[in-house]
């Protein structure tokens, strides 16, 4: 205990003494007078110290919760039956019982000064803080009245916190760097709060954005420069009880007027209705200072509200971050820095964490060159995909381009496809292309084909390539009957893919797409809401986006014109077919007088292609044999009856 607080607890204890004197006195007058009328407050014993009666923990508590002079004596009284015996005995005489030694409301009515009934009313301050509470009577003025155990200790001076919120809130020290924005809107959240006039409603603030931490840390540094502390109550925690959830409303902003602070409701993406209901009315029954961590803005009727934006850092402020956090190791990355940076957007949390990763891995031993920077590019992979991995399918790229055949024109976009997402940052941030519009920075490819034709390995090829994760989102899942509900589900697939830059693969395309038709009924207009608002947050995203179609021709071409790169795939012909097969099989697969001609006769795409020779392998290892001509031809036979298709003569003929 620091010096200073030691003093502040030994004065408090000789305030509190006087004061339980001064009460002992007024019980004493009026056992002696009998039902003589109350007597007005006697002085108590003189302080030589000098106290200021506001500055200890009677004081605090009368002035923080507005207690009128009776409701302090009262709140006094039911602390001295606990901290004076002296007290209790007279309370008991009082009531010419020894064994009700606790106060009750007539008795105060009939002793203290000042008097007045609305003092234990529910509404009241004494009972709507529960600062005390009647015991079961059938009268109400007879009821034993009993101090709650943490007043009494706040009233002793011992800063002890409310059992009943263990778990349920949590302290947010300040400290974390802020960006210049969050320093902004730091100071933007004090402002709000010094224009709060006494006795006025507190606004909710609503700190929107995608950056949590970013969020805590501005209500942290908001709070250490107006003198309060923060503490944390996360959504889930909200009862759905409306008796349990105004309890636990007035506990938490008890526990603010006793220590001085601010809450920070933390609420996560995509509730039910229910639950934002239940949310909506333990804020509108808070008064103290509330800061709300949302994705989006909440619509308050009863409660004066305020939103400000904490999203993720800018790139230059993102490469500021990174830089502090990585100190004189960002120098040892050369151009691995900047691509980094570039490529994820990761808030503050997930900046510290990759580092501390990427730092832990090297301990063991010495860095190799490249080694630190080939780690922390992976910590950021998984960084990035911390909420992604539960709303979609994470696909493991191995593929390379060597992997793929297609012809000269679809590689050439492909590649075209890669340069966009490699250099996006320098087009749009640093030559400017960002600040001549919002619109279309998003790189967005539709992949058209029949099944097998590659569309799925050129995403992996692209991902792979570029380093970065690769997300397939089926949209036959993702499209819902109830109305708006796609569009929620494309908004938090969106919003959370933004940290990694992921690359995106939609599949079933045609699930969502179609020609636009003439819009006859409701359904129709919802329809092509959806399919505007997917081609919008395409536009938007910051990483690459592929649909998929297995029919191009489905598609509206006023879609199409919305999409920046489109690639036909087309079926193989022999010579594209031949080149797959003498990729298809592993290195390390044994193999005897395959001749990747005669299998090219066989009209299969290469997804089928690859069914046919992993087949023909299981065959060849069950025989113990090398892959030969006749295990593929039993595959490709199996293969043909899967697919309902006849295989011709000129296919399977003079096979061995």
């Amino acid at each position: 205990m620091s010096a200073a607080r030691a003093d502040w607890v030994e004065r408090n204890q000789r305030h509190l003494a006087a004061e339980l004197a001064r009460l002992r006195l007024i019980l004493q007058r009026r056992l002696a007078n009998g039902d003589a009328p109350a007597a007005p407050p006697a002085a108590a014993p003189s302080d030589d110290h000098g106290t200021d009666p506001a500055d200890t923990g009677l004081g605090r508590l009368s002035a923080g919760f507005r207690l009128s002079p009776f409701e302090r004596d009262l709140l006094l009284l039911c602390a001295g039956v606990e901290l004076d015996s002296e007290v209790a005995r007279l309370c008991a005489a009082l009531h010419g019982d020894p064994l009700r030694r606790a106060p009750s409301f007539g008795l105060a009515l009939a002793v203290l000064p000042g008097a007045h009934w609305s003092a234990v009313a529910p509404t009241g301050p004494l009972r709507r803080w529960g600062l005390i509470e009647p015991g079961r009577s059938e009268a109400l003025t007879e009821a034993p009245l009993g101090i709650d155990e943490t007043i009494l200790h706040r009233l002793a001076g011992l800063d002890c916190p409310d059992p009943r919120l263990d778990g349920l809130i949590t302290d947010i020290p300040p400290g974390g760097p802020l960006t210049p924005s969050q320093a902004e809107t730091a100071e933007r959240l004090v402002d709000l709060w010094r224009g709060v006039a006494d006795g006025q409603l507190w606004p909710a603030v609503q700190l929107c954005g995608e950056d949590r931490l970013g969020q805590e840390r501005v209500a942290a540094a908001a709070c250490a420069t107006a003198g309060l502390a923060l503490w944390r109550l996360d959504g889930v925690d909200i009862p759905a009880s409306p008796r349990e959830r105004v309890a636990l409303a007035r506990l938490c902003e008890r526990e603010l007027v006793l220590k001085g602070g601010a809450l920070m409701l933390s609420v996560a993406a995509g509730g039910d209705t229910r639950a934002e209901r239940g949310l909506l009315a333990f804020v509108e029954e808070m008064a103290g200072p509330l800061v709300l961590a949302l994705d989006g803005p909440l619509v308050l009727t009863r409660r004066p509200s305020r939103r400000l934006e904490v999203n993720r850092p800018a790139p230059a402020e993102r490469r500021m971050l990174w830089a502090g956090t990585l100190g004189p190791l960002a120098s040892g990355l050369n151009g691995r820095f900047d691509a980094m940076v570039d490529r994820f957007r990761l808030d503050g949390a997930g900046i510290e964490a990759a580092c501390a990763t990427a730092q832990d891995g090297g301990r063991d031993g010495e860095d190799e060159p490249g080694r630190f920077g080939d780690r922390l590019w992976a910590a950021c992979r998984v960084q990035a995909r911390r909420r992604l991995d539960t709303l979609a399918e994470r696909i493991e790229s191995r593929a390379a381009w060597a992997d793929l055949v297609l012809p000269a024109p679809q590689q050439a976009l492909l590649a075209q496809m890669a340069l966009h997402v490699r250099h996006a940052t320098t087009v749009y941030e640093r030559w400017g292309f960002a600040g001549k519009t919002g619109r279309g920075l998003g790189i967005s490819a539709l992949f058209a084909g029949t099944s097998g034709t590659g569309k799925t390995m050129a995403a992996e090829v692209l991902a792979n390539d570029l380093g970065l994760d690769l997300y397939r989102i089926d949209l036959s899942q993702t499209v819902s009957k109830y109305i708006g509900e796609t569009e929620k589900n494309l908004r938090v697939v969106f919003d959370t893919a933004e940290e990694s830059g992921a690359v995106l693969l939609f599949d079933e395309a045609d699930a969502l797409f179609g020609k636009r038709s003439e819009v006859k009924d409701s359904h129709d207009r919802y329809a092509n809401i959806e399919v505007s608002y997917l081609l919008q947050r395409m536009e938007a995203y910051r990483g690459l986006a592929i649909l998929t179609t297995n029919l191009r021709s489905a598609i509206d071409p006023a879609f199409l014109r919305r999409i920046r790169f489109v690639v036909q795939f087309p079926f193989p012909d022999a010579t594209h077919r031949s080149e797959i097969w003498r990729r298809v099989f592993p290195p390390d697969t044994p193999t005897r007088d395959l001749d990747p001609d005669r299998l090219a006769q066989l009209t299969l795409a290469g997804g089928h292609i690859r069914n046919v020779a992993m087949n023909a392998a299981f065959l060849a290892a069950g025989r113990g044999e090398a892959v030969g001509m006749e295990h593929l031809r039993q595959a490709a036979l199996a293969e043909y009856a899967k697919l309902e298709k006849p295989a011709t003569s000129a296919e399977l003929g003079g096979w061995q």
